[in-house]
């Protein structure tokens, strides 16, 4: 691509020494840099297109990185690091040792908030501007937020405080209409007949919450943008500014299907398309599992229901939101709601399946705990996205579920090892349980090519672990579908039987029948896992141990203490030494000192 501004462009001091008339072009030339880049690299495409007149206005307005600018999530944030002393590494982006796909204040002064979940930037901002005001400064605070984001509670929240305040703060309502799926609720509703002016302007929910608002303004016209924004620098205390875009802007495929080109994996940078991959003779993906597993149950169960936090399409809900759309509830980005709401239908005898991406969970805690553990209602947790996730990095790795569900009372949790579990253990929480169950299982695809479905369900014994292989001097214990690296890490191995290997599905409750067996036979035990050695089941089996004075020696192989970069999940596997190889390598060392042990 021939650039002729973009290239000069280091850092917003340069961006400001551009003629206003300028900004159209390098708004094309921005574009087109995310595309050739995002084709070739991968990651999120949409949101960044949708909002690159409103990046550069910001930008070139604004003295940043002295005024202190806050993205939302952070999808919509490659121009931005683009514009701040990042372009000649942005191929790097999302890549093991390159820049992060999202907001990191490691990373950039620029980059005042670190964001990966939603929802986080008007309370971020705000902060920031009450401390502006204790110190003295003089200083401007900007907070970017989607119309799928400021649905969630914790945006309310903000936008409650905010308006008690005098701070220095500037909230823009970027509303394209759509986060990951189609924005869902009634504020979405709201939003639209603003947008289209058949709201009273005396009908405003932000002017009755005393902040100063105006729009709704075209965030596609430069000048526009930038004339209002001058205005608003101007305007003392809390302001609102609602502008409307069009997520994937200037690419007209991610136009047209914004929920595909979101994060549409490598395409051509000319035409639009997709690179097209063959799906034949491969395994299922997990999501897709549950999805159509999901569909089969609800046949036979009317009181089935499925129940999502905006993620229909990554959890593959969709498929029972398109056959029983009555009995499939999108609720938008509010974790929170989506497990209080399973608790409240639980209470009326419906079986539910609330399906949350393993980290988004974590914004639920509370209500995990205190809305359905503490009332031992059975609502039936479907954790997508658990263990290592790859290139959204480590404020989307699901790492954390095993250690902060186990510690929770009447909570089950369950990791199936592979397709064919993860349908029966749903088949078998459908039938009715007497506890809240976890079910965690990871991004990608399984392992079994001949996947059958509809599925021959068998019930799943609670508590219970399986031997997969016999051994007689070390035995490793794994949980989830980590279990397949431990076989094939087995399989190059010639150990004469030294090694068993057990999977416990169960984490909670333990199968401590086995356990009793294992630590009686063997004197070392390793513990494979795709999540935090810290409190996860590791630790679990080292509990065990203590409890009943068995002395093992135990190994715990999984996530270490410390927070996991970006990166292929090949590659973090790699980095904690849970991939196959590296499995291999503390199996063979194992064995060795055994061997000259013996001698």
């Amino acid at each position: 691509m021939k650039s002729t501004l973009l290239s000069h462009i280091d850092s917003p001091t340069d961006l400001r020494k551009l003629d206003l008339s300028q900004l159209p072009q390098l708004a094309k030339e921005l574009r087109e840099f995310i595309i050739d880049i995002v084709s070739v690299k991968e990651g999120h495409l949409g949101a960044s297109l949708g909002v690159v007149e409103l990046t550069i206005a910001l930008h070139y307005v604004f003295d940043t990185p002295n005024d202190l600018l806050v993205w939302d999530v952070g999808h919509q944030a490659y121009g931005h690091k683009i514009l701040t002393e990042r372009r000649k590494k942005f191929n790097t982006n999302r890549q093991l040792g390159g820049i992060s796909g999202f907001p990191r204040r490691s990373e950039s002064v620029y980059d005042t908030f670190g964001v990966g979940h939603s929802s986080t930037s008007i309370s971020a901002a705000l902060g920031m501007a009450i401390a502006s005001q204790l110190k003295g400064e003089n200083k401007h605070h900007i907070a970017v937020i989607g119309d799928a984001s400021i649905v969630s509670g914790m945006a309310f929240e903000g936008l409650n405080h905010a308006g008690v305040t005098d701070a220095n703060l500037l909230i823009i309502l970027n509303d394209n209409a759509i986060g990951i799926d189609p924005s869902v609720g009634a504020l979405k509703n709201y939003l639209t007949a603003v947008k289209e002016g058949k709201n009273p302007k005396q009908n405003n929910i932000i002017k009755s919450l005393n902040i100063d608002y105006s729009g709704p303004i075209d965030g596609h016209d430069i000048d526009g943008l930038i004339k209002e924004l001058e205005r608003l620098k101007k305007v003392k205390g809390p302001k609102f500014l609602h502008i409307v875009t069009t997520k994937g802007k200037g690419l007209q495929q991610a136009e047209d299907d914004q929920v595909k080109y979101h994060a549409p994996g490598k395409f051509d940078a000319a035409t639009g398309e997709i690179h097209k991959k063959s799906e034949e003779n491969l395994p299922p993906k997990f999501q897709d599992v549950f999805g159509l597993t999901l569909v089969e149950l609800a046949k036979d169960n009317p009181k089935i229901i499925g129940i999502t936090p905006a993620m229909p399409s990554g959890s593959s809900m969709k498929f029972m939101m398109e056959a029983f759309p009555k009995r499939a509830i999108d609720v938008g980005i509010a974790e929170q709601h989506a497990v209080t709401l399973s608790a409240g239908m639980a209470t009326q005898g419906m079986v539910v399946f609330c399906n949350i991406y393993s980290t988004f969970l974590q914004r639920a805690y509370d209500q995990v705990i205190h809305d359905v553990a503490l009332q031992n209602l059975p609502v039936i947790f479907c954790l997508d996205r658990a263990g290592l996730v790859g290139e959204d990095g480590a404020t989307h790795h699901g790492v954390f579920d095993l250690a902060y569900l186990r510690c929770i009372p009447n909570m089950l949790i369950y990791a199936p090892k592979d397709e064919a579990e993860l349908q029966n253990i749903l088949y078998t929480a459908s039938l009715g349980l007497k506890n809240p169950i976890a079910i965690r299982y990871p991004r990608g695809r399984g392992k079994n090519v001949d996947w059958k479905f509809p599925a021959d369900f068998q019930k799943i014994e609670i508590g219970k672990s399986k031997k997969l292989k016999k051994g007689k001097n070390v035995a490793i214990l794994s949980t989830g579908t980590i279990a397949d690296n431990v076989t094939q890490a087995l399989n190059g191995i010639e150990d004469e039987g030294h090694f068993a290997h057990y999977h416990f599905g169960f984490v909670k409750p333990l199968d401590e029948k086995k356990l009793h067996k294992i630590c009686d036979k063997f004197s070392t035990i390793i513990t494979v896992e795709d999540g935090v050695t810290t409190g996860g089941f590791g630790s679990a089996v080292l509990e065990f141990a203590a409890k009943n004075d068995y002395v093992n020696e135990i190994f715990l192989c999984g996530v270490p203490d410390y927070f996991i970069e970006h990166g292929t999940v090949d590659e973090l596997q790699q980095f904690c030494n849970i991939d196959v190889d590296g499995l291999r390598s503390l199996f063979s060392g194992l064995l060795e000192e055994e061997e000259q042990d013996e001698d």
